[in-house]
């Protein structure tokens, strides 16, 4: 059938027309403009795991918050320790040739040797794996020290009697006595553990004592008389370990026991000048072995580092079997020139000690304490009996300190004591160097 050019127009036009409407919904199908269609599987899934994901960068992001919160507290406890490294003022243990430092009798069996202010020091390598106070392992710190001390006391020595309270027979010596002396030590610890260390200290000893005396009764002259002596001192062996670790705001605690030998020259090694009844070479020694158990405890609390101890000092006894010059008086109430006594067992007497302080971190590499110390040493005896003479003694030292860390290994630390009793050195000053290896 043959169509007019009109109708085949209007065909081909539908034709067209239709075609156009396929392909508009074909496009609007792949855009996903239009509404009615299917939602496909996998773009659930998508949208599923787009979810997940943000839920997951979240919780990460809290973690790192937390974490990094951690971090900041922990750098911070890692400051605060590292600012009372070397220098925290702790003396928690008494050398006891400090005990020699009282001149009530010669029969004390404590020496003439010049005492030191002890401190420990608090070295931190890390507190990440396991917080420690100690030496970490494997590490070793070398501490050379110099220390000077200098007292003087005026004695008085009545050698005679009297008669009706009123009449002295005999003789007074009026003795005003200057003790100087140097020790520089060289000291070394070893980390066995985070938690034990080991120490070891060799002191060199130089002493200097100038007297001056004047027999009241004899005239008005004055006597002066000088002695010194140096060479090895008692060395001392020592050992640490630290008891918990802490957790928060708790403290650390810290054991110790500490060894002193008697290799330096004692009292009863001596030569005397028979006039003044004095030593011609002084002693360098205490002439005792010496055990001392230690309990300390430090408690960092940001800036401020509290710290205190306790300890006991065993002086072991001795059967010395020695004669020293003596003085004695003859009928007449005056002075036998060359008497001498007999020495048998000397036990020098035991002492407790504590102290207490506190640390202050100016900052990352400098800090200062200050500190109390305080000892009781208790009476000589002489074969199982108090001697004559022999007084239990009181020592007290107030002592302040300031450290410096130079670098990453070494740090200068500086203290100062001042005595606070009779018996005590009146001023004590250290200078210290650890270097850790």
């Amino acid at each position: 059938m043959k169509m007019s050019k009109k109708g085949t127009w209007v065909r081909a036009s539908l034709v067209m027309m239709l075609g156009a409407q396929v392909a508009h919904a074909e496009v609007l199908q792949q855009t996903g403009i239009n509404a009615p269609a299917a939602v496909d599987p996998a773009d659930a899934d998508y949208q599923r795991l787009r979810q997940q994901l943000a839920e997951q960068a979240k919780t990460l992001a809290e973690q790192q918050e937390r974490l990094a919160l951690e971090m900041k507290k922990l750098e911070e406890t890692q400051r605060r320790i590292k600012a009372m490294q070397g220098q925290l003022g702790m003396p928690v243990e008494i050398n006891p040739q400090r005990l020699s430092q009282a001149e009530a009798s010669t029969f004390r069996g404590r020496g003439e040797a010049a005492g030191r202010v002890e401190d420990i020091t608090l070295d931190v390598a890390t507190v990440f794996s396991q917080p420690s106070i100690l030496t970490p392992k494997g590490a070793f710190v070398f501490d050379p020290s110099l220390q000077y001390s200098f007292s003087s006391s005026d004695r008085v020595t009545v050698v005679g009697f009297t008669v009706l309270n009123a009449l002295l027979i005999g003789a007074i010596d009026v003795r005003s006595v200057n003790h100087t002396a140097w020790i520089a030590t060289l000291g070394g610890r070893y980390g066995l553990t985070n938690r034990m260390e080991v120490e070891a200290r060799v002191p060199y000893v130089y002493r200097d004592d100038d007297s001056l005396s004047r027999k009241i009764t004899g005239g008005t002259i004055d006597e002066s008389f000088s002695a010194d002596g140096n060479g090895l001192g008692d060395v001392e062996l020592a050992a640490r370990y630290q008891l918990n670790v802490p957790t928060g705001d708790d403290p650390f605690y810290i054991a110790g026991l500490r060894l002193k030998t008697r290799t330096g020259k004692d009292q009863y090694e001596v030569e005397y000048d028979p006039a003044f009844n004095l030593p011609k070479e002084l002693p360098i020694g205490s002439g005792f072995y010496s055990l001392q158990p230690s309990l300390s405890a430090v408690l960092p609390a940001d800036p401020v580092v509290f710290f205190g101890g306790i300890n006991y000092t065993w002086n072991i006894k001795r059967d010395v079997n020695a004669s020293i010059p003596f003085t004695d008086i003859d009928e007449d109430g005056l002075p036998v020139p060359g008497a001498t006594r007999f020495i048998g067992e000397v036990d020098p007497g035991d002492s407790l000690g504590l102290n207490f302080g506190m640390g202050l971190g100016l900052n990352e590499r400098s800090s200062f304490s200050l500190s109390y110390e305080h000892t009781w040493i208790d009476k000589t005896k002489l074969n199982g009996e108090e001697a004559d003479g022999s007084l239990s003694v009181q020592l007290a030292t107030l002592q302040a300190g300031f450290s410096y860390r130079l670098n990453k290994s070494t740090n200068l630390n500086l203290s100062v004591g001042a005595g606070l009793t009779d018996d005590t050195p009146d001023t004590t000053v250290t200078l210290r160097l650890p270097i850790k290896f």
